[in-house]
Protein backbone atom coordinates (compact mmCIF):
# COMPACT_ATOMS: atom_id res chain seq x y z
CA UNK A 1 0.00 0.00 0.00
CA UNK A 2 1.29 3.29 -0.94
CA UNK A 3 1.17 6.05 1.29
CA UNK A 4 2.39 10.01 1.75
CA UNK A 5 2.15 12.71 3.67
CA UNK A 6 0.44 15.82 2.03
CA UNK A 7 1.91 19.24 2.98
CA UNK A 8 0.14 22.60 2.11
CA UNK A 9 1.49 25.95 2.99
CA UNK A 10 1.42 29.45 2.33
CA UNK A 11 4.26 32.09 1.97
CA UNK A 12 2.36 36.01 1.63
CA UNK A 13 3.62 38.55 0.61
CA UNK A 14 1.14 41.66 1.94
CA UNK A 15 1.48 44.91 -0.37
CA UNK A 16 3.21 43.56 -3.51
CA UNK A 17 2.52 41.98 -7.13
CA UNK A 18 3.41 39.03 -7.89
CA UNK A 19 6.01 39.88 -10.58
CA UNK A 20 7.83 41.58 -7.13
CA UNK A 21 7.24 38.18 -5.93
CA UNK A 22 8.35 36.34 -9.14
CA UNK A 23 11.18 38.66 -9.04
CA UNK A 24 12.56 37.05 -5.72
CA UNK A 25 12.33 33.56 -7.40
CA UNK A 26 14.46 34.17 -9.75
CA UNK A 27 16.54 36.03 -7.93
CA UNK A 28 20.52 34.45 -7.05
CA UNK A 29 21.01 36.54 -4.07
CA UNK A 30 17.66 35.49 -2.44
CA UNK A 31 17.86 32.12 -3.03
CA UNK A 32 20.83 32.36 -1.41
CA UNK A 33 19.82 34.52 1.95
CA UNK A 34 17.06 31.76 2.15
CA UNK A 35 19.38 28.85 1.96
CA UNK A 36 21.81 30.36 4.67
CA UNK A 37 18.31 30.96 6.80
CA UNK A 38 17.78 27.35 6.68
CA UNK A 39 21.11 26.28 8.14
CA UNK A 40 22.63 24.90 4.52
CA UNK A 41 26.21 24.21 5.27
CA UNK A 42 26.19 24.51 1.29
CA UNK A 43 23.98 25.59 -2.07
CA UNK A 44 24.01 26.38 -5.08
CA UNK A 45 21.16 27.91 -7.16
CA UNK A 46 20.71 27.61 -11.21
CA UNK A 47 18.18 29.68 -12.58
CA UNK A 48 17.16 29.91 -16.33
CA UNK A 49 14.20 31.82 -17.63
CA UNK A 50 12.78 31.13 -21.30
CA UNK A 51 11.64 34.24 -23.96
CA UNK A 52 8.32 32.82 -23.50
CA UNK A 53 8.19 33.91 -19.43
CA UNK A 54 8.79 30.21 -18.16
CA UNK A 55 11.63 29.82 -16.03
CA UNK A 56 13.26 26.88 -14.15
CA UNK A 57 14.90 26.95 -11.06
CA UNK A 58 17.03 24.22 -8.98
CA UNK A 59 18.75 25.07 -5.37
CA UNK A 60 20.48 22.28 -4.27
CA UNK A 61 21.57 22.27 -0.87
CA UNK A 62 23.48 20.41 1.98
CA UNK A 63 21.79 20.88 5.65
CA UNK A 64 22.70 19.06 8.68
CA UNK A 65 19.95 15.98 9.28
CA UNK A 66 17.77 17.81 11.47
CA UNK A 67 16.06 14.83 12.62
CA UNK A 68 14.94 11.72 15.38
CA UNK A 69 17.78 9.01 15.89
CA UNK A 70 15.30 6.36 13.86
CA UNK A 71 15.70 8.99 10.48
CA UNK A 72 19.53 9.34 10.98
CA UNK A 73 20.35 5.56 11.03
CA UNK A 74 19.04 5.82 7.48
CA UNK A 75 20.00 8.98 6.48
CA UNK A 76 23.34 9.86 8.11
CA UNK A 77 24.44 13.94 9.58
CA UNK A 78 23.86 15.83 6.46
CA UNK A 79 21.34 15.52 3.55
CA UNK A 80 21.56 17.31 0.59
CA UNK A 81 17.87 18.22 -0.91
CA UNK A 82 17.96 19.16 -4.71
CA UNK A 83 14.34 21.32 -4.80
CA UNK A 84 13.27 21.98 -8.52
CA UNK A 85 10.96 24.30 -9.88
CA UNK A 86 9.60 24.38 -13.41
CA UNK A 87 7.61 27.79 -13.73
CA UNK A 88 5.00 28.95 -16.35
CA UNK A 89 4.45 31.70 -17.79
CA UNK A 90 2.62 34.44 -16.29
CA UNK A 91 -1.47 34.83 -16.94
CA UNK A 92 -3.03 38.19 -17.42
CA UNK A 93 -3.04 38.53 -13.74
CA UNK A 94 0.47 37.86 -13.29
CA UNK A 95 -0.14 35.13 -11.66
CA UNK A 96 2.01 31.19 -12.17
CA UNK A 97 2.21 27.78 -11.11
CA UNK A 98 4.86 25.41 -11.05
CA UNK A 99 5.73 21.93 -10.60
CA UNK A 100 7.18 22.05 -7.64
CA UNK A 101 9.90 18.61 -6.68
CA UNK A 102 12.56 17.84 -3.57
CA UNK A 103 13.76 14.77 -3.68
CA UNK A 104 17.18 13.84 -1.16
CA UNK A 105 20.17 13.06 -3.08
CA UNK A 106 20.70 9.26 -2.46
CA UNK A 107 17.70 8.90 -0.58
CA UNK A 108 14.11 7.21 -0.68
CA UNK A 109 12.13 9.96 0.08
CA UNK A 110 10.58 12.95 -2.48
CA UNK A 111 8.22 15.69 -2.05
CA UNK A 112 6.03 16.00 -5.63
CA UNK A 113 4.00 19.09 -6.05
CA UNK A 114 2.46 22.28 -7.29
CA UNK A 115 3.59 26.00 -5.79
CA UNK A 116 0.66 28.60 -7.11
CA UNK A 117 1.44 32.31 -7.37
CA UNK A 118 -1.07 34.61 -7.46
CA UNK A 119 -2.16 38.25 -5.89
CA UNK A 120 -4.74 38.38 -3.20
CA UNK A 121 -5.89 41.55 -1.82
CA UNK A 122 -2.85 44.22 -2.30
CA UNK A 123 -0.58 41.24 -1.76
CA UNK A 124 1.03 38.28 -2.91
CA UNK A 125 0.83 34.64 -2.25
CA UNK A 126 2.39 31.22 -2.71
CA UNK A 127 0.39 28.21 -1.68
CA UNK A 128 2.75 25.12 -1.68
CA UNK A 129 0.91 21.69 -1.72
CA UNK A 130 2.00 18.65 -2.29
CA UNK A 131 2.90 15.04 -0.97
CA UNK A 132 6.02 13.60 0.47
CA UNK A 133 6.77 9.63 0.28
CA UNK A 134 9.64 8.20 2.37
CA UNK A 135 9.95 4.86 0.99
CA UNK A 136 11.92 2.70 3.83
CA UNK A 137 9.51 -0.19 5.42
CA UNK A 138 8.18 0.22 8.96
CA UNK A 139 9.70 3.62 9.72
CA UNK A 140 8.80 5.33 6.40
CA UNK A 141 6.02 7.34 7.97
CA UNK A 142 7.67 8.41 11.07
CA UNK A 143 10.22 9.97 8.87
CA UNK A 144 7.83 12.19 6.03
CA UNK A 145 6.23 13.36 8.92
CA UNK A 146 9.60 15.07 9.52
CA UNK A 147 10.77 15.78 6.07
CA UNK A 148 7.22 17.60 6.44
CA UNK A 149 8.30 19.37 9.06
CA UNK A 150 11.36 20.25 7.68
CA UNK A 151 9.54 21.55 4.75
CA UNK A 152 6.71 23.92 6.37
CA UNK A 153 9.84 24.88 8.39
CA UNK A 154 11.69 25.90 5.54
CA UNK A 155 8.92 28.06 3.70
CA UNK A 156 8.40 29.76 6.72
CA UNK A 157 11.93 31.03 6.69
CA UNK A 158 11.76 31.64 3.03
CA UNK A 159 8.34 34.28 3.87
CA UNK A 160 10.68 36.00 6.72
CA UNK A 161 13.44 35.96 4.51
CA UNK A 162 10.84 37.37 1.44
CA UNK A 163 9.17 40.01 3.58
CA UNK A 164 12.66 40.99 4.92
CA UNK A 165 14.59 41.08 1.14
CA UNK A 166 11.51 43.20 0.24
CA UNK A 167 11.34 45.63 2.74
CA UNK A 168 15.34 46.65 1.88
CA UNK A 169 14.21 47.36 -1.76
CA UNK A 170 11.78 50.06 -0.76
Amino acid sequence: MMHAMHVRTEINYPSTSPEQAFALVLDPGFRAAVCQATRATEFDASISEQDDGRASVDVTRTMPADLPDVARKFIGDTVEVVQTEEWSAPNESGARTADLTISFKGQPAKMVGTIALESVGDGARMRIVGDVKVSIPFVGRRIEAEVAKGILAAAAKEEQTGLAWLSRQC
